[in-house]
């Protein structure tokens, strides 16, 4: 097979990077901690503005439960007063069974300072105890309650931005087509989907000169999608698999919003996105997609990297026209 070419800074830097997750997950507690230490730490240095205010908000799921909606707005929004602005629903990463709002808080910041936005992050359930749809039916309900407060917020209700890294790209998307097929939401402007989870059905072979290199990794990948569907992989169908909780089974996407994709050469999803994107294109949706050489999932944590601030720049730019 062939070699892996790296980018030179990555090269370097991964060198120093722990690997978390063990090679089978047997305690999800523990693995659940270890990831969320893990994100935190990346973020760790981030500087933000003083000037973000958080609040909470909670509100009520589709199947009833209550669940958390955190509301964060930077002091340039908050001074326009009135004015209808951009807003941004922000599903967190962490393969769909780790993360939190707690967790990505500085990301979320980093966000909302950077695209002059008020960021609304949904704290979602997660996997193995609330497997899919809850997940996506908590964005999906925080998306709903966003549309009816939106003049609360001065928020331009055709401006709402849904963004998702990782495990929250998958989400984002599971829940556009599901404003899509239920049509009571107000669909979002745009979609921004960062080197999303999509598909179930990804496999990486075993002795794939990329294995290595993988920061999320195929077992991580096994577990995860086997306790958010229920079963194992051979047992998933198009019949017992909703195209919500995992949307590259989706067999329309055509009606979806403009989406935003990149991802990595050294990340498990490449070949699952970079199909999205074609397909999602073939549908007749306007894309725009980014595949970054020689890095792995989760690279723009390491914001001072020169792919990083263009990966950072090209999102950036892309929500700043909704």
């Amino acid at each position: 097979m062939a070699t892996v070419k790296l980018d030179p800074e990555w090269h370097e830097l991964s060198k120093m990077f722990p690997q978390v997750l063990p090679p089978v997950i047997t305690d999800i507690a523990k693995t659940r901690k270890d990831v969320n230490a893990m994100i935190a730490a990346g973020h760790a240095t981030l500087q933000v503005s003083d000037g973000i205010k958080e609040t909470k908000h909670a509100i009520t799921s589709v199947d009833g439960t209550s669940i958390n909606v955190h509301r964060f707005v930077p002091a340039a929004v908050a001074a326009a007063g009135s004015t209808p602005q951009r807003a941004i629903l922000y599903s967190f990463g962490g393969g769909m069974i780790a993360g939190n709002v707690d967790t990505w808080r500085m990301d979320i910041k980093d966000l909302a300072d950077r695209t002059e936005s008020q960021v609304f992050a949904v704290d979602y359930r997660l996997a193995p105890e609330h497997p899919a749809p809850a997940a996506v039916e908590d964005v999906y309900s925080a998306a709903k309650w966003l549309q009816e407060h939106a003049s609360e917020f001065n928020v331009d209700p055709k401006r709402v931005v849904m963004h998702g890294r990782s495990a929250g790209g998958g989400i984002t998307a599971g829940t556009a087509l599901m404003i899509r097929d239920k049509g009571d939401v107000q669909p979002p402007a745009a979609l921004v989907l960062r080197y999303p989870m999509l598909d179930d059905r990804t496999v990486v072979p075993a002795d794939h000169p990329v294995q290595p290199y993988l920061t999320w990794t195929s077992a991580a990948n096994d577990y995860a999608w086997r306790v958010v569907l229920g079963n194992e992989r051979e047992d998933r169908t198009d019949e017992n698999v909703t195209i919500y909780g995992a949307p590259a089974r989706a067999k329309d996407l055509s009606g979806l919003p403009d989406t935003f994709i990149d991802t990595s050469a050294l990340d498990l999803f490449v070949n699952e996105d970079t199909e999205f994107a074609r397909r999602l294109t073939a549908a007749g949706v306007w894309v725009e997609f980014h595949l970054y050489p020689g890095v792995a999932h989760g690279f723009d944590a390491v914001k001072f990297m020169r792919v990083s601030k263009e990966a950072i720049a090209s999102e950036e730019n892309f929500i700043k026209r909704y």
